[in-house]
């Protein structure tokens, strides 16, 4: 209740009375174990204390041949054990256990949560073995979880009770049982081993690992074992000559047991919601007590009045002389950031900031705003120019490329003109000016160019014997230039050779 976790578990061998003591009798209100009673003790005292708001959740888990269930499902009496949800463990960074797959019934009154407790009861696993008529063969924790707030606070304190019925420690051999039910205590009595393990491991001093993971039972009982909970173990005895070794086990695992000692601390933590909310009803307040002190109202930006006064007072106290002058701004922490920022420009930038001022920034950036938008049409306009002077060059360039088609084909003329005649090869730009007329004179100007800058060849054909003139050489040379399969016809040239 005060925020502190806690457990208790029954510990002993089949039949000596675990689940009597942690759950209770069924026939006399007397026999009520120790679940009804810490609920009636719960929710008594919640009743008395009315300084704090209270809200009680339970839940029920059964831990039965190594697999966890939920003994609150609804489905649990409607169906088979293995059609259930298995509730299965989680771990969080900080290694905090969280049980998915397990629900958290809330309980408003003793009523509901007793009611809560015989539905889990209800769902339990029993059989009848020669120790015990309706043993328990499973192990199960039931869990009270309590949270606690005082109104208006944003702290909570969250307790969670465990109250655990252990299944039987007894050894397989005394049980004197077979098939289903010798799977069912051989799995007991591993998860109990473990159990034993951990606690072993706790006792000394010197151990770096405890083994809490080999077990389901042992990772969800994590804290109440060896962390943030205060434990009690109940051991119970069967009186009786022939259990006399079973109680002398239980006893030393008590004895083990009470040589833990556990730290528990107050489970406290700020709910957010509440504090953001009490945050902003504080600086409300504040802002209120502030407009009744200086009589106005204040925003978080000044105005542009403020602004510009403030800009006046900072010229005339930079340009006065004076030592003793002060700068009397009044005690507003708007205006005295204002003025620190103005001051760390005047440092940072000393040839503009002593010039400009803050205010007057805002003025020349719309200023500033409006020029680079003028820049902007200029250079659109000069852009839209450009693209026509390069629509223009492009209808030039494709001119002159026709042009120097026209003259390559007037040059292979005059090649083959020259090859019938000298006189016609000594001066073939003259006489194919002649015969074209004065209006193609661009054209023939271009052959001259054009007729220039190729090497001319001798008389090949007339030297070597060849049988292809100078004209047909020059225009073969031409054509294969400007053929699109030229390149493979020097690859097919180099092939041949090579065969």
């Amino acid at each position: 209740l005060a925020g502190y976790n806690g457990t208790i578990f029954a510990y002993g061998q089949t039949g000596s009375g675990k689940t009597f003591t942690i759950t209770g009798g069924a026939e006399r209100y007397s026999d009520r174990g120790i679940i009804p009673r810490t609920l009636s003790y719960i929710f008594d005292q919640l009743q008395k204390d009315s300084s704090k708001v209270y809200t009680t959740h339970v839940s029920y888990l059964e831990i039965y041949n190594e697999c966890g269930y939920d003994l609150l499902d609804p489905r649990h009496e409607a169906s088979r054990m293995e059609d259930l949800p298995k509730v299965t463990i989680m771990e969080d960074s900080d290694q905090n256990i969280h049980l998915k797959n397990l629900s958290l019934q809330q309980a408003t009154n003793e009523e509901e949560a007793l009611n809560l407790l015989f539905l889990g009861d209800t769902n339990r696993m029993i059989a009848e073995t020669p120790m015990n008529q309706a043993s328990s063969r499973s192990h199960c924790i039931f869990t009270i979880h309590i949270s606690s707030k005082e109104p208006g606070s944003a702290t909570i304190r969250h307790a969670k009770l465990h109250l655990v019925d252990l299944a039987g420690s007894e050894r397989v051999a005394k049980s004197g049982i077979g098939g289903h039910l010798l799977t069912e205590a051989k799995y007991i009595n591993l998860s109990l081993h473990y159990l034993e393990q951990v606690i072993i491991a706790l006792a000394e001093k010197n151990r770096s690992h405890i083994p809490y993971r080999n077990s389901m039972m042992t990772s969800v009982l994590r804290d109440s074992l060896g962390g943030n909970c205060m434990t009690t173990m109940i051991a119970t005895l069967a009186m009786d000559k022939r259990n006399i070794d079973e109680s002398i086990s239980t006893c030393r695992f008590a004895q083990r047991v009470a040589l833990i000692k556990n730290e528990a601390v107050l489970n406290e933590e700020i709910d957010p919601r509440l504090m953001i909310v009490q945050l902003r009803k504080e600086i409300q307040d504040l802002k209120d007590e502030l407009a009744l002190v200086t009589g106005k109202q204040r925003t978080s930006e000044l105005s542009e009045e403020e602004l510009l006064q403030l800009d006046e007072l900072i010229e005339t106290f930079l340009e006065d002389n004076d030592p003793d002058s002060s700068l009397d701004i009044g005690a507003d922490m708007r205006k005295i950031k204002y003025c620190f920022i103005h001051m760390k420009q005047m440092i940072n930038h000393p040839m503009t900031s002593g010039k400009k001022l803050l205010s007057q920034d805002i003025s020349e950036e719309k200023n500033s705003n409006k020029e680079a938008g003028e820049e902007l049409e200029k250079l659109k306009g000069l852009l839209q120019q450009r693209d026509n002077e390069i629509n223009i060059l492009y209808i030039l360039v494709t001119m002159l490329k026709k042009e120097k088609k026209k003259a390559r084909d007037a040059l292979s003329q005059l090649n083959d003109a020259s090859a019938g005649s000298t006189v016609l090869e000594q001066s073939p730009s003259m006489s194919l000016e002649e015969s074209q007329g004065p209006s193609r004179y661009f054209s023939l100007k271009e052959a001259k160019d054009f007729c220039s800058s190729i090497p001319r060849l001798p008389f090949l054909s007339r030297k070597t014997g060849g049988k292809m003139s100078l004209g047909c050489q020059e225009a073969f040379e031409v054509f294969k230039r400007d053929h699109a399969d030229s390149i493979t016809i020097e690859d097919n040239k180099q092939l041949l050779k090579q065969r």
